[in-house]
């Protein structure tokens, strides 16, 4: 970490980070919050998520425009999109009826986040030298998941005692200051691939990449399975707040925060586990501890409740972390965009369509069940990587993975 943060370019773009995720964990809280506490549905409110995954269905288009543009220029201008974009829900937080701006705005809060992650992944190996992304992955997530310690705090307690637009003015800000700390980095990006290829074979090349790359093509599969009940999830943390632990919503601000204790933990020694175990290793183990986690949610029981969210907290960013620094090591830097986004497309395809479908579950179906069905599949999704030979799992090609594809 010491080396990570001697880098320039780390530095600042793990501020402007830093920034932009505690708005973001503030806010969408805050707005799943005001969605239930305005309609008294847990569907209504699952369905804020919903509305954010969404555009991961297209996840393609993002990454042929990541590819064909300069990644930090598209970062500062997506930053700025992205502030005007938010600032959209100070006309939605009134009644009921307004749920569909507030829908809309997520949606396309979404689009964003899809094309910053993209160009993210895509921009680290040409800023950093190959033995610094499992750190950088790593410190990103471990921002992004720590930061839940308090924003979602912040954001629940803003709500209650403000409403939501002082929470959106301040997501706007620190979308603003991401993109002037992302203008600030210095670097001389590769030179963009101009056609040469029809429109087809442009946009399927990251997938044909994914299933060429046995290790990418196992740990891909078996994340996009294990994320077809993930979504379950939620959905089920109000249930489980309301009629587990018989709190108001409100409360799962608490847990979540109890969530990013336990991500903190997991992204600080992400890199260290890949170091010794392996990406795919990494990512079979963080889905052991969700699924541990998650079922720890089915007892009525506040501090077994706790457990289980920060163990399931733990396991995220091994699973996030090793998928990452996998798809980097893996994949020359021409067709990064793209192969991050079929991930993208692969993996949050199958968590949008568990999302709508819990959405719908728990309404009509104890919540328990839907644990069990989670723990089930992704423990069967974590034995399949953990038993796959570590020969499938070769070591980064240096210099290949500046090669044009």
């Amino acid at each position: 970490m010491v080396r990570l943060l001697a880098d320039r370019n780390a530095r600042l773009y793990l501020l402007g980070q830093t920034l932009s995720t505690l708005g973001d964990n503030a806010l969408w809280l805050a707005v799943a919050v005001w969605v239930k506490t305005v309609t008294g549905s847990n569907s209504a409110a699952a369905l804020v998520f919903f509305a954010f995954a969404l555009p991961q269905i297209i996840a393609p288009i993002w990454g042929f425009i990541v590819d064909r543009t300069y990644r930090r220029r598209l970062l500062v201008v997506v930053n700025l999109a992205s502030a005007a974009v938010v600032l959209l829900l100070t006309f939605g937080h009134g009644d009921g009826d307004q749920l569909w701006l507030i829908y809309l705005v997520m949606f396309l809060y979404g689009v964003g986040a899809s094309l910053i992650s993209a160009a993210q992944t895509a921009l680290m190996p040409q800023m950093l030298p190959d033995e610094l992304l499992p750190q950088m992955n790593g410190a990103l997530r471990t921002v992004q998941e720590g930061i839940r310690l308090i924003a979602p705090l912040l954001g629940a307690g803003a709500f209650a005692a403000l409403g939501m637009t002082p929470i959106v003015v301040v997501d706007a800000l620190t979308f603003l200051l991401a993109a002037l700390l992302t203008g600030l980095i210095r670097l001389d990006e590769a030179e963009l691939e101009r056609g040469g290829q029809n429109f087809w074979s442009n946009a399927t090349a990251g997938m044909r990449h994914i299933m060429h790359i046995t290790a990418l093509r196992q740990v891909v599969f078996s994340t996009a399975v294990a994320l077809l009940s993930i979504g379950f999830a939620e959905a089920i943390i109000f249930p489980v707040v309301e009629h587990g632990l018989d709190r108001p919503a409100a409360f799962i601000g608490v847990l979540v925060a109890v969530q990013g204790a336990g991500a903190l933990l997991g992204g600080t020694t992400a890199a260290t586990m890949m170091k010794r175990l392996g990406e795919p290793r990494a990512v079979g183990l963080g889905m052991a501890a969700f699924a541990v986690g998650v079922a720890l949610l089915i007892p009525p029981s506040l501090p077994v409740v706790v457990v289980g969210m920060a163990v399931l907290g733990l396991g995220v960013p091994w699973l996030v972390v090793g998928l990452m620094t996998l798809v980097q090591r893996r994949t020359p830097v021409a067709v990064l965009g793209r192969v991050a986004t079929a991930v993208e497309m692969l993996v949050g395809t199958p968590q949008v369509i568990s999302i709508a479908i819990g959405a719908a579950l728990v309404a009509i179906v104890d919540y328990r069940i839907l644990i069990g069905i989670i723990v089930a599949v992704v423990a069967a999704c974590s034995a399949y990587i953990l038993t796959r030979s570590v020969s499938d799992v070769p070591e980064p090609a240096g210099s290949d993975r500046l090669m044009p594809g």
